[in-house]
Formats: C-alpha cells, sequence, structure tokens
C-alpha cells in the first residue's frame, strides 16, 4: 500500500474513535423550548386548576404527558365551543407540536389540568412540571402561580 493511503486509513481509524463534538445539553436530540409557564392559584374547596405555557419543538413532535409532584393526576386538554357551550376533554393521545411553531397552551384553548392537587396553589408559589414528549427529551420548568394576563375585554388572553 502507498504511504499516503496507509495515511489516510489512520487518520480516518482515529477520527472514528474520538470522542463526539461536546452538545450543548444532555443528548444530542434538540429540546423542546418551553415559555411563559403560568398555573392558576387554586379556588377555595377546589383540587384542581389550570395551566398555560408556549411550546416550540425543533422537529415534529408531540407533547405525550405532563406529570407535577403538586397533584395526584396531570391532563392534556383541548377546550373547544359545542352547541354553544365550552366543553373540555382530555387529548389521550397528547398534542401535536409542528416543527418550528410556536404552539400555546392557553386559557379558552388546549391547556394542561392539574387534579387532585395535594396543597393549595397560591400567587407566587411555583409549581414543578415534567413535560414528556413523543422524541425529545423530557423537560423540567418551575411553572409560576398566578392569574393570566386580562384583554381589553377583562376576559382572559388568549
Amino acid at each position: 500500500m502507498s504511504r499516503a493511503l496507509l495515511l489516510s486509513l489512520a487518520a480516518l481509524a482515529l477520527a472514528a474513535c474520538s470522542p463526539a463534538a461536546p452538545t450543548d445539553g444532555d443528548d444530542a436530540v434538540a429540546k423542546v423550548q418551553v415559555a411563559d409557564a403560568l398555573c392558576r392559584p387554586t379556588p377555595v374547596g377546589r383540587q384542581a386548576t389550570g395551566c398555560y405555557l408556549t411550546l416550540t419543538a425543533p422537529s415534529d413532535d408531540r407533547l405525550v404527558s405532563v406529570s407535577s409532584p403538586a397533584a395526584g393526576r396531570v391532563e392534556i386538554h383541548e377546550s373547544r365551543m359545542e352547541s354553544n357551550m365550552m366543553m373540555m376533554r382530555e387529548l389521550k393521545e397528547g398534542m401535536a407540536l409542528p416543527a418550528g411553531e410556536v404552539v400555546e397552551l392557553k386559557p379558552g384553548g388546549n391547556h394542561i389540568m392539574l387534579l387532585a392537587v395535594t396543597e393549595p396553589l397560591k400567587a407566587g408559589d411555583t409549581v414543578p412540571l415534567t413535560l414528556t414528549f413523543a422524541s425529545a427529551p423530557p423537560v423540567e420548568i418551575a411553572a409560576a402561580v398566578g392569574q393570566p394576563a386580562l384583554t381589553d375585554t377583562g376576559h382572559a388572553a388568549h
């Protein structure tokens, strides 16, 4: 074999054995970005409340579940008008996150429901949430507890 070919093969072998380039996170898989996480305070005598946030996935993905030590159960819900009534139902298959699109969970739309809340949530508290996705690694956040901003009409911002 020629000397040049041997040197090329040696360089390829060394490159194959070298550690991967460092990444900015735990995994090479890009994480879903989470912003503006907010949970409403629990009404007196109630053990359920809604949480809102925005999600941006780097590639097509799906929010498949949410968990929190602050609640016995956490569900992803959809709100929609049916027969002039606002209806809410669990999205058992989770919620689609199209690549690069900001997906907003908000009052009157898709949102997270905390059920069987273990301790009343008061404004100023934080709620730990773990968001689990079909492809991206889980994301742990601390959602602030407070009221969503109101619009000029006095309704919660959508």
